[in-house]
């Protein structure tokens, strides 16, 4: 097994090294593979297939765009429980496609469970399993309103079957997560583990995300695998708590995806307990480290935002309401002004002042006290007394910047993700079909 290097050749955007990423382990009872169905016309991976051997427990959340990509009706429509693959692919939405991107699935799903039957047949253990079309989903990324390709995926299904492993080491991880990636710079990986007793419990998860990217779920894909035995229902309340103050807290530019899709599965391998609730000691102990899995990927998103240099935070605290809070992080957030303040170097804190203010919520202009980084930069409804100017231009200078907002009407806060606002964002999304 080799990384296709050239998922990680982009020249319009920047080049990670390979020795940063996380180690993310083996999950039992799954099988994944990366493949290139030259859906780019250069050779990088394009296609990936999720196997789960003994069927997988899953829970999924998807865009609220009312567009959305054909898949998610499809997944849907399956009213499965427990599932035996997902198939994943780049560079085309599927979405705006009609009858064919639909029949498209179809296709794909009829193909693919007759190479998995064929394929469970001939295991030594003798099992004559047969993978039904409903045992599996999908997941899409890419252009909207192009013919979706499905010759071209239905050819290589045969080599993607036959490379899947379920001895996954950092490089294994990476060579996939590699495959789901558009204009992502690098791939997005995360791992978390718990001991439960005598039971090492694993949480492994990717992402893509570069662009298109605000809540809820930011254009983002993001598949997340534990070996522990959780059922659905409850795998579903604890993966819509663990995005509230992730993947529904980040935003690269205010623009929501008709793809987006989070999901959890488990293998069910390590068995934890019965009639399990979010109240059993296990499951807090799970959805701390889930939590804290889905907070690393989705900054993670945000760092590699399209053309990004900067990472930033914007805190909201002692507001009147949590959902004020979140508005007006978001209003500051999305603000393309003070985006391009942040990628100029640019103390500009005016146009913090004004993203308060449109957000629509009812503040005090004369309580609130303005931070950037550990500076205070305005209090009392002025420019506060111990502004300085030259300090705040070296601080701009970090690659890591936040803007805490101290509103004194309440208790509640919120923080959001975001990233600068450079000219390569618009280089790259304006030849983004070539």
């Amino acid at each position: 097994m080799t990384i296709n290097i050239k998922n990680f050749l982009n020249d319009k955007t920047k080049l990670s090294k390979m020795g940063e990423f996380q180690t993310l382990k083996q999950i039992e009872g799954l099988e994944m593979a990366s493949i290139s169905a030259d859906l780019y016309r250069d050779g990088r991976d394009d296609l990936a297939l999720f196997y789960f051997t003994k069927g997988a427990n899953y829970a999924t959340l998807t865009t609220s765009n009312s567009i959305t990509s054909e898949f998610i009706p499809w997944n849907n429509n399956s009213h499965k429980k427990i599932i035996k693959g997902l198939l994943v692919n780049t560079k085309n939405a599927n979405t705006f496609t009609g009858k064919q991107g639909k029949e498209s699935l179809d296709i794909l799903a009829k193909n693919l469970s007759r190479i998995l039957t064929l394929r469970e047949s001939k295991k030594e253990e003798g099992t004559s399993e047969t993978i039904k079309i409903k045992d599996l989903i999908f997941a899409s990324t890419g252009v909207i309103g192009e013919e979706f390709p499905v010759d071209q995926i239905k050819d290589v299904l045969p080599d993607l079957v036959s490379k899947l492993k379920s001895e996954h080491n950092k490089m294994y991880w990476l060579k996939v997560a590699s495959g789901i990636m558009t204009t992502d710079t690098k791939p997005k990986l995360a791992y978390e583990e718990i001991i439960v007793g005598d039971e090492l419990i694993r949480i492994c998860g990717i992402a893509k995300g570069s662009g298109m990217i605000a809540p809820n779920l930011a254009t983002m894909l993001s598949f997340i695998f534990t070996n522990a035995d959780i059922n659905s229902n409850l795998l579903r309340s604890l993966l819509k708590r663990a995005v509230a103050n992730s993947f529904n807290a980040i935003t690269v530019d205010s623009d929501q995806s008709t793809n987006d899709m989070v999901s959890l599965f488990s293998t069910r391998s390590i068995k934890i307990g019965h009639n399990l609730s979010l109240t059993d000691k296990i499951i807090q102990k799970f959805e701390i480290s889930l939590k804290r899995l889905c907070l690393n990927l989705a900054q993670q998103v945000v760092i590699d935002g399209e053309g990004a240099k900067k990472f930033l935070t914007v805190r909201v605290i002692n507001a009147k309401s949590l959902s004020s809070a979140k508005n007006i992080a978001f209003s500051i957030a999305n603000s393309p002004l003070v985006k391009t303040a942040v990628a100029g170097e640019d103390p500009n804190w005016g146009r913090i002042i004004m993203g308060i203010g449109k957000s629509g919520e009812t503040v005090d202009y004369k309580k609130l006290k303005i931070k950037l980084g550990d500076f205070v930069v305005a209090e009392n409804g002025k420019i506060a007394d111990s502004y300085n100017e030259e300090k705040l231009k070296e601080y701009m200078h970090w690659d890591s910047i936040l803007i805490e907002v101290n509103l004194k009407l309440g208790n509640d806060a919120f923080e959001c993700y975001t990233c600068d606002f450079t000219h390569d964002y618009i280089d790259i999304n304006a030849d983004y079909r070539n």
